[in-house]
């Protein structure tokens, strides 16, 4: 049998399957839905197009294999912690997660790679953010959304303004967006960023930004202009075909 757990703040039950095409990888579903992959024999690989995206994005916030100090709001299976980890050695890590059961669970079936220094935080995104100081992380990652239906307190400039302080002079602020057509809460969440970042830019599969499908936006926030190189980094790293929109490129999406 799975493992399964019961996450008492939702009601839903979290299972680990394991992934039946690739050896060594599982899955972490919520509520039956899938929410997270993680290859243990392989941290570096990341399955999900859109953390892929996030991935790649992290890889251009320092020079190759520097350390870096990342806070994940949302855990997850903490794919994204175990990619850093690995191809960042000796990073420090922050993850906050609301379901209490959720981070003993993943833990005790899907171990974090050797050396891995992450501290781990129960409670609400938002009022973690309050333990750390200001320009604490190069990196911070929102990826709590379920659509529409998201808590307010984590859609609102207010809470991106106290997100942003957190981020140092290189740091980025990295959000998924899932989203279904015309994508309202995606533009409601770029006119909010605006607000507060000096630049923002998206990442998606290129047909995401006529509006007409489903999926995954990731926004990135930054406390300085969009660096020159990087849009064609980016679009080169893929996942493809990829699509990147800043300044006014970005315009039908606010």
């Amino acid at each position: 049998m799975d493992p399964s757990r019961l996450l008492r703040a939702s009601g839903m039950h979290a299972t680990i399957d394991e992934d039946a095409f690739t050896s060594g990888a599982y899955i972490l579903s919520i509520g039956g839905a899938q929410q997270s992959h993680v290859n243990l024999a392989h941290p570096e690989s990341v399955f999900y197009e859109y953390l892929r995206r996030i991935a790649n994005v992290v890889d251009l916030v320092a020079p190759e294999a520097e350390p870096v100090r990342a806070l994940h709001l949302g855990a997850g299976a903490l794919t994204l912690a175990r990619y850093i980890a690995v191809t960042r050695p000796g990073s420090i890590q922050h993850a906050v997660e609301h379901e209490r059961e959720l981070l003993d669970f993943v833990l005790r079936h899907l171990p974090l790679p050797a050396g891995t220094d992450l501290t781990n935080h129960i409670g609400d995104a938002r009022e973690t953010l309050a333990k750390f100081d200001g320009g604490a992380f190069d990196v911070v990652v929102l990826d709590v959304f379920a659509g529409p239906d998201s808590a307010p307190h984590l859609t609102e400039p207010a809470f991106y303004r106290e997100a942003a302080a957190l981020l140092s002079e290189r740091g980025v602020l990295l959000v998924n967006v899932g989203d279904e057509p015309p994508l309202a809460f995606t533009r409601n969440q770029i006119r909010a960023l605006d607000q507060v970042m000096n630049d923002v830019g998206a990442l998606a599969e290129e047909a995401m930004f006529s509006g007409r499908y489903p999926g995954n936006v990731v926004l990135v926030g930054l406390n300085r202009p969009w660096p020159a190189d990087w849009t064609e980094r980016l679009l080169d790293a893929g996942p493809h075909p990829a699509g990147v929109r800043t300044g006014p490129d970005l315009d039908p999406l606010r």
